[in-house]
């Protein structure tokens, strides 16, 4: 992999999360971090949609100096709205799978095709970057995704994105259809997956592999359903596991992660990759006995607390070992012996047996009780 671009549609998709909805001032400053951390496009959003909406895509492209994109159906009025936005690049799709062309867009074969090709020449002609999807690729007759493609290749779009809309996608499939969409138009190829199966992430990355050269991706996957492939999950895997340069700083994922939480009102699961509150943490006794001696042991090692942000915890509780209550202690300022330490470490165990958190404030009462003694009570006795 020598290259992977992040797309990012937590603005646009991540808002259709359902309940979810982001102010102008959320937008604003969810851009602002996206864009300082070095994201090569923003999807601010859907400019027909609303004057809101239109506003927001218009500051969001002023302010910053990342591509901004906003999208828009096979529609004159879409098209225009998001071309008068002022962004980067236009984002244009149409239904190209059975069910949808016959039950959603009631239309045609030929009719869907016509419209693709006005819309992507209407881009175009402007001089403004054009992508256009294929809406629901991965259920489309192959034969009809690739004549689409070849024609609005043949007027000039910019970027085929390849949705797999429904997430049904498997990594082995999808890249070969990956490989097959590069062979058959000179566009820049795009990926967007869906996590319906827990696939999304894994999917972008064969796309990448396949030749693809960007994923469109969303912070804390929020999105329709079960959401997209997940920003952080994409760019530390790029970064760490195939030990490709996106370009992101990717320092600041997990402040930008608590920001569209927070934003967004969908709760992180603590078991989330990379930002998750148990990414980083442990509470097994052998677990954490490897932890303290090299962090290697049972962390990813080429993906450290530091590099997204955040920071290693030992956590106590039912599975809590002597070494990680060993070194609580220290940490306290207490200076146990081994009997103190096993006796405190009992207690531990005992209290999350009962489902109970065990807290900082719980370790030291347990540590008096056991008459255990602190770094600066002895120092005082000293003097």
């Amino acid at each position: 992999m020598e290259s992977a671009r992040v797309f990012d549609t937590t603005l646009r998709d991540g808002e259709q999360s359902p309940g979810t909805s982001f102010s102008y001032d959320d937008k604003r400053q969810i851009a602002s971090i996206l864009d300082e951390m070095g994201t090569h496009v923003i999807e601010a959003g859907f400019p027909v949609n609303s004057d809101a909406e239109f506003e927001a895509v218009r500051d969001i492209a002023s302010s910053t100096s990342t591509t901004t994109c906003g999208l828009a159906r096979v529609v004159d009025a879409d098209i225009e709205a998001a071309l008068d936005s002022g962004v980067e690049m236009v984002h244009t799709f149409v239904s190209t799978s059975d069910v949808q062309i016959e039950d959603s867009m009631h239309a045609t074969r030929d009719e869907v095709v016509q419209r693709a090709v006005e819309s992507v020449e209407r881009v175009v002609e402007t001089g403004t970057t054009c992508m256009f999807s294929p809406m629901d690729a991965t259920r489309t007759d192959e034969p009809f995704l690739m004549e689409i493609i070849e024609a609005v290749s043949e007027v000039g779009v910019d970027w085929i994105n390849i949705p797999d809309t429904c997430g049904v996608a498997t990594p082995t499939r999808f890249k070969a259809m990956i490989e097959k969409v590069c062979a058959h138009t000179d566009a820049r190829v795009d990926v967007h997956t869906h996590d319906d199966f827990g696939l999304a992430t894994a999917n972008a990355l064969a796309g990448i592999e396949a030749g693809a050269d960007q994923a469109q991706v969303s912070v804390n996957s929020i999105g329709e359903r079960a959401g997209n492939a997940a920003y952080e999950e994409y760019v530390m895997a790029v970064e760490s596991l195939y030990q490709c340069d996106t370009g992101i700083d990717t320092t600041r994922i997990t402040e930008l992660s608590n920001v569209v939480e927070e934003k967004s009102g969908m709760g992180t699961p603590g078991n989330k990759p990379v930002v998750g509150d148990n990414a980083f943490s442990h509470e097994s006794g052998i677990h954490a006995a490897g932890i303290i001696e090299n962090s290697d042991t049972f962390e990813p090692g080429v993906m450290t607390p530091e590099m997204v942000g955040a920071e290693r915890r030992l956590v106590m509780g039912k599975h809590t070992g002597t070494h990680s209550v060993r070194e609580r202690l220290h940490e306290l300022g207490f200076e146990p012996t081994d009997e103190q330490v096993t006796a405190v470490t009992r207690r531990v165990k005992d209290y999350g047996a009962e489902k109970r958190r065990v807290t900082v404030d719980d370790l030291e009462r347990f540590a008096e009780e056991a008459d255990i003694e602190r770094q600066s009570e002895t120092e005082e006795v000293r003097v």
